[in-house]
């Protein structure tokens, strides 16, 4: 069986790993091309274009992982080759992110090879654009509530574009968000999230960052930015707010909606890694969808199951 030849993870592949995903219908932030860049730092990510399929290599708590193959054609094939090349590196195989509609192609190829366990606090946040564009309906009042007292509060307060000449100012306001919170998640550290996000900033142009900024008499209350994951979803990355200003988190994400392009009917606002505020606050938006992902294992790890495989 030939051997799958990862690469670290580059610019170099921006192209084929957009287009790849682009006309699918997967929706998962792992996918996101500025978040494959940005986070590399942690999971050594690795990538392989194999027989037609994208593949990503990472590491997860110091283990190979995979994600989901990327592509059309002979998926018996293609985990078969993902199998071997686990065996090849000496580690029980392991892949992450699995959205269902994947693991329904896993169960066909392989019946019964497989068993899945979904981790809630890795689900992604989808929601209707026009909902959170517009805050309208008896479920949003609340959220429509605190944009409306932003407004009234602060009549002047101005919307722009993010752009590289305020990107001090960012980096600024997420410095005085941090040192306002207490480390509340055992898997990303707040220094993590701002060396990924200084990823971003230093290389936006080539990672096709959009974002949006507001203002409150000339000062920055609160920034968001993202990039697209397919061609019908949004992926928000980040978005920090200056917690002193009542509402900002509301219009921030309310107004950066409404100015992306109107093609991107879904947005996915990422996961929740199990911190409780940050799950109600998730939940409040009233999602349209909840994309639930899932780590997959062989049933039997050096049991000799590799010989199925080949079959």
């Amino acid at each position: 069986m030939e051997k799958i030849n990862f690469q670290p993870l580059s610019f170099q592949f921006k192209d084929v790993i957009q287009s790849s995903v682009y006309d699918t219908e997967c929706r998962n932030c792992d996918l996101n091309f500025m978040n494959l860049m940005s986070w590399r730092f942690l999971y050594d990510t690795q990538v392989a274009v194999h027989d037609g399929w994208l593949l990503f290599r990472f590491k997860a708590s110091g283990h190979n992982a995979y994600l989901a193959p990327v592509g059309r054609g002979d998926w018996h094939a293609i985990l078969s080759a993902l199998l071997h090349d686990a065996e090849a590196q000496g580690e029980p195989f392991l892949m992450l992110g699995v959205c269902e509609n994947a693991l329904t192609y896993l169960e066909a190829a392989m019946p019964g090879y497989f068993y899945a366990t979904a981790d809630r606090a890795y689900t992604d946040y989808i929601y209707a654009r026009e909902a959170l564009a517009s805050l309208a309906g008896k479920k949003l009042q609340p959220k429509r509530n605190h944009a409306n007292r932003f407004s009234a509060r602060y009549p002047n307060y101005v919307y722009e574009p993010l752009t590289p000449a305020v990107f001090d100012e960012c980096l600024q306001l997420e410095a005085q968000w941090s040192a306002q919170k207490s480390e509340n998640s055992t898997r990303l550290s707040y220094a993590e999230e701002r060396r990924s996000m200084q990823f971003v900033l230093q290389h936006w142009d080539a990672l096709g960052g959009l974002g949006g900024v507001l203002r409150v008499d000339g000062r920055m209350v609160a920034f968001t930015f993202g990039a697209p994951i397919n061609y019908d979803t949004f992926d928000v990355c980040v978005e920090k707010a200056d917690i002193d200003y009542d509402g900002a988190y509301a219009v921030i994400n309310r107004d950066f909606v409404r100015h992306i392009p109107e093609r991107y009917v879904y947005i996915n606002r990422e996961e929740d890694l199990g911190i409780e505020g940050l799950r109600r606050a998730k939940l409040s938006y009233q999602p349209a969808l909840l994309l639930h992902k899932y780590t997959v294992m062989t049933k039997h790890p050096f049991a000799g199951h590799y010989e199925e495989a080949r079959a």
